[in-house]
């Protein structure tokens, strides 16, 4: 089972840098969109428009990066077989469960690894060695 958990911190890992990457295009994205609007748009409708846009462009990164970095923190965790990363883990692919549709596999994927008696003695095995 200690394979299965690797393999499940290896994708957290995957998932929290995909995010991160996608946190940063959006922030690109955001900021060049808001210079195109007020580089063409009239005055009025400039003002109006950017602040609209800065504030749901910050919304977005925001959520992003926080399950974003959760995820790479709990990965590393993971593959470290720290008795906190399982914890996290069950957490983080509980809230998976309610993306669509490779988001949902991954967190099925983890409550099985993380829920299975196997794991929860690897991880009471390694708690009590530190």
């Amino acid at each position: 089972m200690d394979t299965h958990v690797r393999v499940l911190g290896v994708l957290n890992i995957a998932i929290g840098v995909i995010g991160l990457i996608a946190a940063a295009l959006m922030m690109i994205g955001v900021g060049g969109a808001a210079g195109i609007i007020s580089a063409s748009a009239d005055a009025d409708e400039a003002a109006m428009a950017v602040p609209i846009l800065s504030i749901v462009g910050a919304f977005l990164v925001a959520v992003l990066l926080a399950f974003s970095l959760p995820a790479i923190v709990t990965g590393i965790g993971l593959l470290y077989f720290k008795p906190w990363a399982r914890i996290l883990g069950i957490v983080l692919s509980a809230i998976a469960l309610l993306g669509f549709p490779w988001v949902t596999i991954l967190g099925v994927y983890g409550l099985w690894v993380l829920f299975s008696k196997d794991t929860e003695r690897l991880f009471a095995s390694s708690g009590s060695v530190a």
